[in-house]
């Protein structure tokens, strides 16, 4: 079977449960972020790596300053999702030798400026030639106390589902530009019990059910409710992917208060209700438009 039959959930679900595991790791693949126990720490070590690909992630005419911002971002998009501090970077880059310095330099300043906004020391990593499209691989290190981190997996029948911002509008440049939502994340881990997070890479269609599976529950989503972008539709906000936005599960008891406190706190920054989670076995997924999913 070719990968693109398979496609990357499927491929994930052959992989990962053969993989090697200590007792030191509390949460190891399959989650937005690995969490693992560190000798003599407090909190747990937060370890993520991702890349961005030349004609997948990036266009040949991007920018490589807001390549090498998307880079970093990407990572840190996913220490938001488990209200992770990142501390430590590792770059990886992997650039035909034909490319020009000027633009390798270009992309480091991306690089540099996105770590700087959160604190982020690029303390390493590794160059190699290729004769194929630049890739960039960014891995970020940092720590979660363990009363504050959050994963797909603890939502509960009847929860209510948020998502922060507007979705859609990423091939309009959205994509290359965002801020990952750490701040927010760890506002709302002080001040609420977030029982399950996802960051939206993929796509709201690919990402809810994820979140949904690994919390063992179906999901009814209010289509009429989700934030569009500008000039945006339904199906742009379900299918285009890489918004970079929360998507969140709280109890409904916590529903009035959330929304209050956050229009207080982020008063530019939209909170929206669209949907909740319900035991599968009276009600099933519904059937949306897929996201972004790798190999197809």
């Amino acid at each position: 079977m070719k990968l693109r039959q398979l496609g990357e959930d499927r491929l994930l679900a052959q992989l990962l449960p053969d993989l090697p595991r200590a007792k030191a790791v509390h949460t190891g693949a399959g989650d937005d972020c690995a969490l693992v126990e560190f000798r003599g720490a407090r909190d747990l070590l937060v370890l993520k790596t991702d890349c961005v690909v030349e004609r997948v992630h990036f266009s040949v005419q991007a920018s490589p300053l807001e390549i090498g911002w998307k880079a970093m971002m990407r990572p840190l998009s996913d220490f938001a999702a488990v209200s992770a501090l990142p501390e430590f970077g590792l770059v990886a880059l992997i650039v035909p030798g034909a490319r020009s310095t000027s633009w390798v330099r270009q992309l480091y300043r991306g690089l540099k400026r996105a770590a700087a906004r959160f604190g982020v020391s690029i303390v390493g990593g590794e160059t190699s030639d290729t004769p194929g499209p630049a890739a960039l691989a960014v891995t970020v290190a940092g720590f979660v106390e363990k009363a504050r981190r959050v994963l797909r997996s603890g939502g509960r029948p009847g929860d209510d589902l948020f998502v922060t911002g507007r979705l859609g509008g990423a091939l309009r440049g959205k994509h290359l530009r965002f801020v990952p939502r750490i701040r927010e994340s760890r506002w709302l881990t002080e001040d609420f019990r977030v029982r399950a997070m996802i960051d939206l890479s993929d796509g709201l269609g690919a990402d809810l059910p994820r979140l949904a599976r690994a919390s063992k529950l179906g999901f009814k989503l209010e289509l009429e409710r989700l934030p569009l972008s500008r000039g945006c539709k339904i199906d742009n906000a379900i299918s285009d992917g890489e918004d970079y936005e929360l998507l969140f599960a709280v109890s409904p008891r916590e529903r009035k208060r959330l929304e209050q406190s956050w229009r207080k706190q982020f008063p530019r920054v939209p909170l929206t209700r669209i949907g909740k989670l319900d035991q599968r076995s009276t009600i099933n997924h519904q059937r949306l438009p897929r996201g972004y999913v790798h190999f197809q």
